[in-house]
């Protein structure tokens, strides 16, 4: 049976998805990041555990372009959004993590994203700004589903890959951190779990 520490190379796969203010993390607010750490089940294939989520305070200097917020429909002043301040949120989504680290004897995290670099880059802004010093995540390398998706269903937009996987997509839930982030994590397990190395039943034979 393969285990997560070895499948890896020590890295525990965490799917992350972020809404924000803006497209630049240097400048842009974070608004809210959903974590989704991934399992084995007892016949070796990738699974989802529970999401942790959490609203975010936009950090002081940080901007909020409107066109932002009418995608993603978050009402910052909402009475029952219950926001938390930068290094609040951040211990809230890193506590799941770090225990699922513990438990695999994984050395660090690796953020599972779709177009992940842009989630990545907005976690190490607010890391950074609110000085936490304890990320657990890798600083710059990712698992991408948008190549992932490309590569194993020919479709790179999260919609039409999940579609052409056979998986569940509600266009009308999308923008928002906590769906975003499991439906993230279902693509990706379903790709992982197609490699035999995990399970899976790999490639037909031609011979």
């Amino acid at each position: 049976m393969p285990s997560l520490a070895t499948r890896f190379r020590g890295f525990l796969p965490v799917v992350v998805d972020v809404e924000t203010g803006g497209f630049d993390w240097n400048r842009h607010a974070l608004l809210e990041i959903a974590v989704v750490p991934l399992d084995l089940d007892e016949d070796g294939r990738l699974v989802r555990c529970p999401t942790t989520s959490a609203h975010v305070v936009p950090a002081p200097g940080t901007e909020i372009d409107p066109k932002s917020l009418a995608v993603t429909g978050i009402i910052i002043d909402h009475p029952f959004r219950d926001a938390k301040h930068e290094k609040q949120a951040l211990d809230v989504v890193f506590a799941p993590v770090r225990a699922a680290m513990k438990k695999h004897g994984c050395q660090r995290a690796i953020l599972v994203g779709h177009n992940a670099h842009f989630d990545l880059n907005f976690l190490n802004a607010a890391v950074a700004r609110s000085n936490h010093p304890r990320n657990p995540f890798h600083p710059f390398s990712v698992f991408d589903t948008v190549t992932l998706g490309g590569v194993a269903y020919g479709q790179t937009v999260l919609g039409r890959a999940l579609q052409a996987a056979g998986i569940e997509w509600n266009a009308e839930e999308a923008h928002s951190a906590v769906y975003d982030a499991e439906r993230t994590a279902e693509l990706f397990c379903r790709i992982v779990n197609s490699w035999p190395m995990l399970g899976g039943p790999g490639p037909a034979r031609t011979d």
